[in-house]
């Protein structure tokens, strides 16, 4: 447990401190904002509601935080600042021409930080995620060459609030975890671990081996998703629009099923049809005995 901040800390070399830009010289400001990144942070994290539920949940995680020194951010970002100091995280005040620079452009509601870098390794995590589960069935959401970090993100959210185990993804021409990915997500990518893996073929054989079901989604599957038994331990496999699933990943499911669709379109969004597949499991395994 965080140890509660004390006011005597503030301006002390360690953990736990608020370091202020000096107040005249945009070059002093710059050094201190950048001091413990000669080069860009290796993860960082932006947004108000991500960088909230990461202070709250993993404090453990968060290497520093950088906050808008704007009057204008001063209330709205009290919050985190106090979360910060009580955690015992570096707090940097930055401008904004800092902050657009660490977060590459993208929209950070002055509010970034780096963070702590987790194991890398996808047997370690996947472990710990059915170590997390107890005794409940494991549900788990595989996602085959979705590039665009929108979508991961998106289904990140889903896979959070469906209570998913973990998201598997492969290493190689699929998105990762980049800080995009984490503010799309809301909060969820530092809840649901995502699990990159070299061999996905061979991942989704190791998970039969465990007794999970392996469920895929195809638009010409014969059965839908209604009609297939999700209340045991299960993986919900999707592949990218347009493309779907790989061969390989294809034929390592042990089911496929469809979304029925009533309109003119062909295809659902991944994100839109990983909501949909999600919570058809979570609606079963609510009724079940």
């Amino acid at each position: 447990m965080p140890r509660r901040h004390d006011p005597r800390d503030a301006r002390r070399g360690s953990a736990g401190h608020e370091r202020r830009s000096p107040a005249g010289g945009g070059r002093a400001r710059d050094t201190d904002a950048a001091s413990s990144t000669s080069s860009a942070p290796p993860s960082v994290a932006y947004g108000i509601h991500p960088v909230r539920v990461l202070l709250e949940r993993s404090p453990q995680r968060v290497r520093q935080v950088w906050l808008s020194a704007s009057r204008d951010a001063a209330a709205r970002l009290q919050e985190l600042r106090a979360l910060a100091l009580q955690a015992r995280v570096t707090v940097v005040d930055a401008d904004d021409a800092q902050l657009d620079k660490l977060a590459d452009g993208e929209r950070h509601q002055g509010v970034i930080v780096e963070l702590v870098p987790r194991a890398n390794d996808p047997e370690t995590q996947l472990e710990e995620a059915f170590e997390a589960l107890g005794a409940a069935p494991p549900l788990l959401l595989v996602l085959d060459g979705v590039t665009d970090p929108h979508n991961l993100g998106a289904c990140l959210r889903s896979a959070d609030a469906a209570g998913v185990a973990a998201v598997i993804v492969p290493r190689d021409r699929a998105a990762g975890l980049t800080p995009v990915v984490r503010k799309v997500a809301a909060g969820a990518a530092e809840t649901v671990p995502l699990v990159q893996v070299v061999n996905l073929a061979r991942t989704l054989r190791d998970l039969k081996q465990r007794g999970v079901w392996l469920v895929g989604t195809s638009d010409d599957a014969p059965r839908t998703i209604y009609e297939v038994d999700l209340k045991g331990p299960a993986a919900l496999v999707l592949g990218s629009e347009g493309e779907g699933m790989r061969r390989l990943t294809r034929e390592a499911c042990d089911e496929l099923v469809s979304i029925p669709m009533a309109g003119a379109v062909e295809s659902l969004n991944v994100s839109v049809a990983t909501g949909v597949a999600l919570f058809e499991a979570v609606r079963q395994r609510r009724g079940r005995a």
